[in-house]
């Protein structure tokens, strides 16, 4: 009995270290985000659509890099079958507005959408890339450096238009 009991415990503990050293291999994040403000069409109790402003920066796959800051807004609709997801995501990207608090949401291989300059006309929504992950909040952190904290560090930065 106790060998097995030993046996299980080595297993498990083999997959909790193999499980950490995959999800700290690469970074899953397609959208790394600070979030001024969230506009929600046509209206926030039954949102179709969302504006999401602030400054980004996108995955650029394969690997583990991303786009320069980029300042702007992103335009979204919800994936077909992806609607209560999506919104759900949407409403935890406007819990974060003005906080000076960094997210990731999104996919790293996936369709991320397109950062758009501030004049540009509002039209042709991108689809919401729904990841794994949901939203995000990024910390850096003092004395660690790793992709999030950088990139967050960076978006932090970015100067203000």
């Amino acid at each position: 009995m106790i060998s097995i009991r030993r046996t299980i415990t080595i297993l498990v503990g083999a997959v909790l270290v193999l499980t950490a050293m995959t999800v700290t291999a690469s970074d899953p994040v397609g959208i790394y985000a600070m979030v001024d403000k969230v506009v929600f069409e046509p209206s926030e109790a039954a949102p179709q659509r969302v504006q999401v402003w602030g400054v980004f920066a996108l995955a650029v796959p394969p690997g583990d890099t991303y786009t320069a800051p980029a300042r702007g807004y992103m335009y979204f609709s919800a994936g077909q079958g992806r609607e209560a997801v999506a919104k759900t995501e949407w409403a935890d990207l406007k819990s974060v507005v003005g906080t000076g608090q960094g997210v990731g949401f999104g996919a790293r291989y996936t369709a991320t959408g397109t950062v758009r300059k501030a004049g540009e006309k509002v039209a042709n929504p991108d689809t919401y890339p729904v990841g794994g992950t949901g939203v995000v909040k990024v910390h850096p952190i003092p004395g660690y450096q790793n992709i999030m904290t950088n990139v967050i560090g960076q978006l932090k930065a970015a100067p203000k238009e």
